[in-house]
């Protein structure tokens, strides 16, 4: 397992499963290590199709239960747009999404504090925010970049 993940990723994965009572196991560490390694928001299918590189005979059913485990455990979020997949995002810091309607591409757009408390002030008075999930959807312009 060491080789999938370095080894400040593999302290990080075992401490999140042990807090849930959980080891760590090779497929965990391979789904984990593969969400990790390409920071591109893959679907389960697309993490079933690194994984098997490693694992050739792990199951689109392992890749799930692995997925549950580590969302479960607060190492990566689920990101949902409109009726597509499931995608699966390692960065839990705040943060919003833009999805490229034209490539299907998905972008992390990096949330400063101020923007958070922003958003933070348009709940209603007694509402409390764990946790929120921005996302926009539109095209971009490659020209600008």
């Amino acid at each position: 397992m060491s080789s999938l993940l370095s080894t400040k990723d593999q302290k990080l994965l075992s401490a999140a499963l042990l807090k849930k009572g959980l080891r760590s196991t090779k497929q965990r560490a391979s789904v984990f290590s593969s969400i990790l390694n390409k920071k591109d928001h893959p679907t389960a299918d697309d993490i079933l199709l690194r994984v098997r590189k490693i694992l050739p005979t792990i199951s689109l059913a392992t890749v799930y239960n692995c997925l549950e485990t580590l969302v479960d455990c607060g190492l990566v979020r689920q990101v949902h747009f409109d009726r597509s997949s499931t995608r699966f995002c390692p960065n839990l810091s705040p943060h919003a999404h833009f999805k490229c309607s034209d490539s299907g591409k998905i972008y992390d757009l990096s949330l400063d504090d101020e923007s958070v408390k922003s958003l933070q002030k348009i709940l209603p008075q007694g509402f409390k925010a764990l946790n929120f999930e921005l996302s926009f959807s539109g095209s971009v312009n490659h020209n600008l970049h």
